[in-house]
Formats: C-alpha cells, structure tokens, sequence
C-alpha cells in the first residue's frame, strides 16, 4: 500500500530559452513548442510522483495568455494536483521573463492526465497527492469535475 505524498514531492520547475527555431514569422514562440515543453515537464513531474514510467492520457486544457519571444526565458513549474487509480492530473504554469526589462508574465496554463505503467506498458497504481497551496487545493477539489467532463468527452468521441 501506498501513502499520499505531499504535492511538493513531485514538483518540477524548468527554464529554457526562446530560441530563433522555437519561433514564428512573428518572432513568438510557436504554441507546439510550448506544448511540448508542457508535455515533457508533466511527464516528468508525474515519473516523480509515481516512481514508474507514464504516458499521456489527455491534454484537458491548455490556455494560453500570452506569447514569449526570442531571448525570453520560459519558466515552467509542474505539480500533481489529483491522483485515481493509475492517472495523475498534473497543472503546469508557462511564465516567461524579459532578460532586458525583468518583466514577468503568465503566458500559459494546462491540466494534462498522465497514467503510470508497469514494465508491460499496463496501467499501474499511483500514490495519492495531498496538495499544498490555496491553488493546488482548489484544483484538487474540482478535479471530480474535471474526470466527470473528461469521461463525457471520451463516450461522445467513441473512446474505450
């Protein structure tokens, strides 16, 4: 059996660079960069919390507030907010800095599910979560919406 571990076990901060390749004709970053970055740190974040190896489930929202631009700096933070049996909800918060002026904003916020995996790929338990900020304790309270919004989604597109 496993205990609940304390959301600040399994969270991940990240920084990278804006990078000319990373961006558009505009000279902002492209929205896939930023959700594979998004991605990545989820993933890692949810391998801390369970121990195992994972796999996307969904990206249930990705909200982005505003754009990063070359020779900015993306700062990304990822907690697990909500566990079930093998799925872990993971929020993952996007802000980038101005080297120049030091000026921060949000640019981007996401709720993905990830599911642990055994050595066989199956879907294996995960540790519950015992969040620790008023935000994460927020989000673990509205996860039974989420999962509920998220299994309506499945049945309507024709998912197992």
């Amino acid at each position: 059996m496993s205990y609940p571990l304390s959301s600040d076990v399994s969270r991940t901060i990240q920084t990278k660079l804006v990078l000319p390749p990373d961006t558009n004709h505009l000279g902002t970053i492209f929205g896939g960069t930023v959700l594979s970055f998004i991605d990545e740190i989820a993933a890692i974040t949810a391998m801390k919390h369970s121990k195992k190896a994972v796999v996307t489930a969904s990206i249930d929202t990705v909200n982005f507030l505003s754009s990063a631009k070359v020779g900015d700096v993306l700062m990304l933070e990822a907690v697990v907010v909500s566990t079930g049996n093998t799925s872990m909800e993971v929020y993952v918060k996007v802000e980038c800095e101005d080297l120049e002026s030091g000026e921060r904003k949000m640019t981007t916020k996401s709720l993905l599910t990830m599911v642990a995996t055994n050595k066989e790929g199956k879907p294996t338990s995960v540790p519950g979560v015992i969040p620790q900020t008023e935000e994460e304790k927020r989000l673990f309270e509205e996860a039974h919406l989420r999962k509920y919004r998220r299994l309506k989604i499945k049945s309507f597109v024709g998912g197992n």
